[in-house]
């Protein structure tokens, strides 16, 4: 239970780097898009890139040049979602959530908040993470497309 033998050990650490290596590269390759969390598909891309290398890793049955593969398949995905949604404005729709207001100049817009699924507590954490106190003094709180809340404070006039 605690020790099957050093061969298992030296396949983790064999496999384990080479796969490792071969991570990086298709993630140099791919670009820094691969690893961003602009919204679901991107990050659902990500968790599985982390649960192919454990994979990989751990589970006798796959192959090297099957987790490889594996490797390839994800990056392949998340390229084709993302060019395809450059040149489509219907499939970019389909494909990606809009950011959506929460609240606007200090006010909760409640039917936002029931359609996103949030509460008023949630932004107002938001709200004092962004260095304020009050949801009066906010103009705008925003949900992005990755699940933040982006915060624009009202701006002060100065009288002349």
């Amino acid at each position: 239970m605690f020790f099957s033998g050093v061969e298992g050990v030296w396949r983790t650490l064999i496999v384990g780097a080479l796969a490792y290596a071969v991570l990086v590269i298709v993630l140099r390759l791919t670009g820094k898009r691969t690893l961003s969390k602009m919204n679901a598909f991107d990050l659902v891309i990500t968790v599985a890139l982390g649960s192919t290398l454990a994979t990989i890793l751990l589970s006798k049955d796959v192959a090297l040049v099957e987790g490889v593969t594996a490797f390839l398949l994800l990056a392949g995905a998340q390229y084709a979602v993302t060019y395809t949604s450059l040149r489509s404005a219907r499939f970019r729709r389909w494909i990606k959530a809009e950011p959506r207001a929460l609240l606007r100049d200090g006010c909760y817009l409640e039917a936002a908040l029931r359609t996103e699924r949030v509460t008023r507590d949630e932004v107002d954490a938001a709200v004092r993470q962004a260095g304020y106190a009050d949801p009066s003094g906010i103009a705008l709180v925003m949900l992005e497309t990755d699940g933040s809340m982006s915060v624009v404070p009202v701006r002060c006039r100065r009288d002349a």
